[in-house]
């Protein structure tokens, strides 16, 4: 992925991603993913597959950040992107899900409660700003474009614990009212702890609300 130039004839446009049009830009949102997280390069080939196949789930859309590609660049793309963002309908048969249930049930949740969290969400997979497009606000943009007019009850995700909470990823989704369902979860096959966070849709009520730990997000 080339620098993202931030001039004011480059700012970002946030844009719906069809399943085909994410299909066709995967190269290109993997490259974000690997940058956004660090990973070193060659890691995008392992998460091809997963992300191909999530695109296919029920209830996906995805929402992209594009700007003006530049004209001297090999490419016959109009626009490139800086960010992506993604999710679909949970359902039991999904791994994340199952991992989850097993999590809440051995932190002592009952099966009412873990079914009124599980039973109607929308999970919000993946989301990712290339660092030279970070700091805009792009972001909680992207987010907010992707949650617009959903029509399950709450939205989930998962997000990597870091201390006091310090990153800009968990600085958003405080801010848009996500609270804690699970904390220190760590998910089959991954050593590093992860936090469970959740809040109720639709859309119209993430400006009022003040995160609070320890709550049921979705009721």
């Amino acid at each position: 992925m080339r620098p993202v130039d931030t001039n004011a004839d480059q700012i970002p446009l946030v844009v719906e991603l069809s399943a085909a049009e994410f299909r066709d830009r995967l190269q290109e949102a993997l490259a974000i993913y690997v940058a956004a997280m660090g990973y070193p390069r060659g890691a995008e080939y392992h998460r091809a597959p997963m992300w191909t196949e999530h695109v296919q789930r029920s209830g996906w859309s995805g929402v992209g950040a594009v700007v003006p590609a530049d004209p001297s660049a090999e490419s016959d793309a109009t626009h490139r992107l800086v960010a992506v963002a993604y999710g679909y309908r949970g359902a039991p048969e999904q791994w994340w899900h199952q991992q989850v249930r097993t999590g809440l049930r051995h932190t002592g949740w009952t099966r009412d409660r873990i079914d009124t969290i599980l039973d109607d969400y929308f999970e919000l997979t993946e989301l990712h700003v290339h660092p030279d497009a970070q700091g805009h606000g792009l972001g909680e943009t992207l987010l907010l474009r992707l949650l617009d007019r959903r029509p399950e009850r709450g939205v989930l995700l998962s997000t990597p614990e870091v201390a006091d909470e310090n990153n800009r990823a968990w600085r958003l989704y405080r801010r848009l009212g996500f609270r804690d369902v699970l904390r220190h979860f760590r998910f089959a096959g991954d050593n590093r702890p992860f936090a469970v966070l959740g809040r109720s849709l639709p859309l119209e009520s993430l400006s009022t609300e003040k995160p609070s730990s320890g709550e049921e997000p979705l009721t």
